[in-house]
């Protein structure tokens, strides 16, 4: 096994303030998501409520709408962009009055909807900074999904993950750390739901995810060492639990690893160099684009485990810390 140090100068990760911010709404998520507005969501959807008490339960709206006003008070003076919402897995109904209309006879206002997931995204687009020439906009984004809750019960508490991070607008991969993320967040009202965001928000260490992101580009794999990682990485699917339970975990599937694979011949960004080798920064871009095909209500955990587990491969090497993941 050989992790080559590569030698780069120490970043310059003091907060910018850009004249002219990048206006880019493109997809940062896929598993089979679509596009929404915010006032789609507004006018158009129904709130689900729990069945026991019909009690509503804080609807997607309401969840971005405080994000943007959270972000826009702790981040005043920054331009903020507008909400970019993916949701998927609509759930459809109709009002009372159409009960027993056959399908292709209802009008519109006959009609209900509301999404079982969402995710958005909002760039701070002024907070720029750059890892390999790679740009990275500050960003800020949350995830609800109602199948994680038992809407069946009594209201209780309600589950939200919010992150704050960076995406690489070079693909629009996220880059989440542990510490930006929190995906247990339960909450009984709107209000609590702010209170936490401003506690993540607060307590994120923007230069220390810099330095570790960039610490990723300063480090390679050589061609073994990349091909041994990805048996390890696939192999640890079939582990037992308690073979697991001594490993880093690697959340990934089978068909993600395939996709980092492929294109590690063939990414134009990040596949390996002219010498076989991978930087460890390249290979987290491979691990993140792959997660977009994950499910909303599971992507940002696997993100975040993508991130995990390169820094884990770039610690065995800076602090000589065994790793199952590479050759001894």
């Amino acid at each position: 096994m050989e992790l080559i140090k590569v030698e780069k100068e120490t970043p310059n990760i003091a907060l910018e303030n850009h004249s002219n911010p990048t206006k880019n709404k493109s997809e940062f998520i896929g598993g089979r998501t679509r596009s929404v507005e915010l006032n789609h969501l507004k006018n158009d959807c129904i709130i689900p409520v729990f069945s026991k008490d019909n009690e509503t339960t804080i609807s997607h709206y309401q969840f971005i709408k405080k994000a943007k006003d959270v972000i826009a008070d702790l981040f005043n003076g920054f331009d903020v962009s507008e909400p970019n919402i993916r949701v998927s897995h609509q759930i459809k109904g109709r009002v009372p009055t159409a009960i027993g209309k056959p399908v292709k006879e209802l009008q519109e206002h006959e009609k209900t909807i509301y999404y079982e997931r969402c995710a958005f995204l909002m760039e701070l687009t002024q907070i720029e900074e750059s890892i390999s020439g790679n740009p990275l906009t500050l960003s800020i984004g949350g995830v609800r999904a109602y199948n994680q809750e038992n809407l069946y019960s009594r209201k209780n508490l309600e589950k939200f993950k919010i992150f704050i991070g960076f995406q690489n607008k070079v693909c629009l991969n996220l880059c989440v750390s542990t510490d930006g993320f929190s995906n247990e967040i339960r909450v009984g009202s709107v209000d609590d739901l702010e209170n936490k965001m401003i506690e993540l928000f607060q307590s994120y260490d923007k230069d220390q995810h810099l330095t570790t992101l960039e610490s990723f580009s300063k480090l390679q794999l050589d061609e073994e060492s990349f091909a041994h990682f990805i048996g390890k990485a696939r192999m640890y699917q079939h582990l037992s639990k308690k073979d697991k339970a001594r490993i880093h975990p690697m959340l990934l599937n089978d068909g993600q690893i395939n996709h980092a694979v492929k294109q590690y011949y063939e990414c134009p960004n990040f596949k390996r160099d002219a010498n076989n080798n991978i930087s460890l920064w390249n290979l987290y871009n491979l691990f993140t684009e792959a997660n977009k095909t994950t499910y909303i209500d599971n992507n940002i955990e696997r993100n975040v485990n993508a991130y995990e587990i390169i820094r884990h491969i770039a610690n065995s090497e800076q602090f000589d810390e065994f790793s199952w993941y590479l050759p001894n």
